[in-house]
């Protein structure tokens, strides 16, 4: 089977929605392809306590406001699953899933999407697949050796399965910090971090941090110095959970060990930590292996691009990555303006004029 459409979007989570909803609006025909076989993207896969750092005003995609939950100031993930499936239906969105997108390819004016569904031919690209079905975990050391449980953020639901052990989290983002914070009174628990732990002012949380991420995209496009972004401030919200758990000293980040053993892990100093569990919050990276046949990937195995557009490829738009694919789009409200930019970009393509 082949279908063919101006726009292809793949990925069915905020980002490929964001994107929807503006492609909606301009009247082009597009179709979002999506792996997952109901709507929520990521946020059906959390871990059970995640919350969001901003009240739900805050956390919003373009054209419609998150409603809030009575008594509830930080929506849950349950809440966000909610609301991209209403945004969804809302926008009557065409949405197809499940639907794994297998390459992109050029196919001489068009791009041909393979997908275990059939083909779809378009005249551009939106990738919003997003980071989190590629999980990051270090090369470490003895890493195969070690007997107990590894598990990575993806897989992490809640302390029930660790109480009373002896557990190893590591790293020092949001996840790790709060995976910590939650772990620390049910187990026997040593949170490792490759620096000490930045945590940002208490008052602080996604309001103030959108702010500052458009406050640093103002300064760049007027060409003034760069403010660091979100990361000059610290790398951690004092979510109240975090918080609590820090005042009260439960909160003691080690450094990062250099080796692991058959029953945990040890430091050069010859200082070493058992462990029954072993719980990675090392990040991700982004899921892009469906546009290895364009052959566009840069340093660090990211694709170049000038805002959303790939530099080499310019029907291809990567949209919800992070900053370097728009400041704060790997977010729910960041992501409306870099997806409004790309629709734009697509829109004029298709017009035949310039970008």
């Amino acid at each position: 089977m082949t279908q063919a459409v101006d726009v292809v979007v793949i990925g069915g989570g905020q980002s490929g929605l964001a994107a929807g909803y503006h492609l909606r609006r301009l009247g082009l025909d597009f179709v979002v392809l999506d792996a997952g076989a109901t709507p929520g993207g990521a946020w059906q896969h959390t871990w059970d306590s995640l919350h969001l750092f901003s009240p739900a005003a805050y956390s919003s995609l373009p054209g419609r406001l998150m409603p809030p939950r009575p008594g509830e100031t930080y929506p849950d993930a349950a809440h966000v699953v909610a609301y991209l499936t209403e945004y969804e239906q809302r926008y009557e969105l065409p949405v197809v899933r499940p639907v794994r997108v297998t390459g992109v390819h050029r196919d001489g004016e068009l791009l041909r999407v393979e997908t275990d569904s059939g083909t779809w031919r378009a005249r551009a690209v939106v990738s919003a697949t997003g980071t989190w079905s590629r999980p990051f975990v270090p090369a470490i050391p003895g890493r195969a050796d070690f007997r107990g449980a590894q598990l990575h953020t993806v897989v992490y639901e809640n302390p029930a399965a660790f109480a009373g052990q002896k557990v190893i989290v590591v790293g020092g983002g949001n996840s790790g910090a709060q995976i910590a914070a939650e772990l620390a009174h049910a187990t026997h628990l040593t949170w490792v971090t490759l620096r000490e732990p930045r945590y940002l002012a208490d008052d602080i949380d996604g309001r103030a941090l959108f702010d500052h991420a458009t406050a640093r995209r103002r300064a760049l496009d007027e060409g003034r110095t760069d403010t660091g972004g979100v990361a000059s401030l610290g790398d951690i919200v004092a979510v109240p959970p975090v918080r609590a758990a820090r005042d009260a000293g439960l909160l003691k980040a080690q450094p990062m060990f250099d080796r692991m053993t058959t029953a945990g892990v040890a430091w050069a100093d010859g200082t070493t930590a058992e462990a029954d569990a072993i719980i990675w919050c090392t990040g991700f990276r982004p899921a892009l292996s469906h546009l290895s046949p364009l052959g566009l990937r840069g340093a660090r195995g990211r694709i170049p691009t000038t805002g959303t557009q790939a530099v080499d490829e310019p029907r291809l738009h990567l949209l919800g990555y992070g900053d370097w694919t728009g400041p704060a789009s790997a977010t729910l409200i960041g992501v409306g303006r870099p997806a409004r930019e790309a629709v734009r970009a697509i829109a004029s393509l298709l017009a035949g004029g310039s970008n």
